[in-house]
C-alpha cells in the first residue's frame, strides 16, 4: 500500500511539475514574440533630447490636447487603453508625406474593425493647416475620426511631443518660427502609453513589419 502511495505521490508531482515547465516556456515563448519597451537609453540618441538619452525606464508619452480634422478637441484620454501609431507630417509635403499617408490608410483598412487600434497623424505647420484644410486633406486619404486622427495644434506643444515624447526626430528646436519638423517615422505606442518602435514610414517592409507588431501586441 505504502508503494502504491508513493508511487502515485511520484505521479502527481511529475505532473505538476510538468505543467510549471510547460507553462513557463509558454510564457517565455509569447515574452520573446512581443515587441521591446523602448526607454530613452535605447534609442538612437540622435533622437532623444540630451536631457533624456540616460532614462533608462518608466518612459512614458506625454499628456497631449490637439484638434482634429472635424474641429474637435482630442486628448490622450481618446487614446486611453488604446494601441496606436502616430505620425508627424504637413498637408503641404510633396515628398514623404504622401508615402506616409498612404501607408497610414493601408493601416486605418487594415485594423478598421479592431476597436483597440488607433491612428494620429499630427501636422507640424499649424499655421497652414487650419481645420478645413485638415478636413479636406482627410476627406481625400479617406481618414475616418473614429479610427485616424488628423490633427494640429499649439507648435510648441506639437514639436516637444515629438523630440521629448515620441521620439520621432533628429533635429533639434523648441518649435520657434524658424524650427521645422521633418521625418519619416512611425511611432508604436502600446496601451499602456509605452513606445514598442519606430519604423520608416516610407518603406513597405518597414510597415508589414509594423502590422506584426501590433498584431503581436493584440495577442
Amino acid at each position: 500500500m505504502g508503494f502504491m502511495n508513493n508511487t502515485t505521490i511520484s505521479k502527481e508531482l511529475i505532473f505538476f511539475v510538468s505543467l510549471i515547465a510547460i507553462v513557463a516556456v509558454h510564457k517565455m515563448v509569447i515574452t520573446e514574440k512581443q515587441p521591446p519597451i523602448y526607454q530613452p537609453a535605447d534609442l538612437n540618441p540622435e533622437l532623444v533630447d540630451g536631457s533624456m538619452q540616460q532614462l533608462k525606464e518608466n518612459h512614458r508619452v506625454s499628456n497631449f490636447s490637439l484638434i482634429n480634422q472635424l474641429g474637435e478637441r482630442i486628448t490622450h484620454q481618446d487614446y486611453e487603453g488604446k494601441i496606436y501609431v502616430t505620425d508627424f507630417f504637413f498637408t503641404r509635403c510633396p515628398s514623404i508625406c504622401p508615402i506616409m499617408t498612404s501607408n497610414m490608410a493601408k493601416l486605418q483598412e487594415r485594423f478598421m474593425d479592431v476597436e483597440a487600434v488607433r491612428l494620429l497623424s499630427i501636422s507640424v505647420t499649424p499655421e497652414m493647416d487650419s481645420v478645413p484644410v485638415l478636413q479636406n486633406y482627410a476627406e481625400r486619404h479617406g481618414a475616418v475620426a473614429s479610427k485616424w486622427n488628423i490633427a494640429t495644434g499649439d507648435k510648441k506643444h506639437i514639436y516637444t511631443l515629438a523630440r521629448k515624447s515620441y521620439f520621432a526626430v533628429m533635429e533639434e528646436g523648441d518649435g520657434a518660427l524658424q524650427d521645422f519638423i521633418h521625418t519619416p517615422n512611425f511611432v508604436l505606442v502600446d496601451s499602456e502609453k509605452q513606445i514598442r518602435g519606430i519604423y520608416d514610414g516610407t518603406k513597405e517592409v518597414e510597415i508589414r513589419r509594423l502590422i506584426k507588431d501590433i498584431e503581436l501586441l493584440l495577442d
